[in-house]
């Protein structure tokens, strides 16, 4: 066996065809599209059409529920505010609440605050200001000589 006799196996590689080069290919003129219509014409996706009949996406029920009333948390783990404290990127001295949290990249999103979860070991004596607390991380918090304060609710606009 020589270099120049080192070929693929047959049907290992596949040329493309070539559309659109004269009738005697037998992929000329409409290039294997057929007829008009929007299947024809480039630039044009007909994904989850049915040709009139209703969709399948839309012939199953629909399911779930969306509570446009539901506050969102930014959720942060005990666990983590003590790996950053141990850091430096916490002040265990200082209040925590949600900009200094967020400052350490510990609260990402969160519009309606923080909430304090107990996952982790917690040693520091910090004060918290949050939206919320879990009872395991209150107790936690407390433990470890620390103290967790929840304002009230902003109030909504008067009716």
């Amino acid at each position: 066996m020589k270099l120049n006799e080192i070929s693929d196996n047959n049907g290992a590689r596949k040329s493309r065809m070539r559309v659109g080069r004269g009738i005697g290919s037998g992929k000329g003129k409409t290039s294997g599209r057929g007829q008009k219509g929007a299947k024809a014409r480039s630039g044009v996706s007909v994904n989850g059409f049915e040709g009139g009949q209703m969709p399948l996406h839309m012939r199953i029920p629909k399911r779930g529920f969306n509570n446009i009333f539901a506050k969102d948390y930014a959720e942060v783990n005990l666990g983590l505010v003590q790996k950053a404290i141990d850091a430096g990127k916490l002040d265990a001295n200082g209040v925590i609440d949600h900009a200094a949290l967020k400052a350490a990249g510990l609260a990402r999103g969160g519009k309606d605050g923080v909430r304090l979860l107990g996952k982790g070991a917690f040693s520091a004596k910090a004060k918290f200001v949050v939206a919320g607390v879990s009872a395991g991380a209150k107790a936690a918090v407390e433990q470890a000589g620390g103290s967790v304060e929840v304002p009230a609710p902003k109030a909504a606009a008067a009716e």
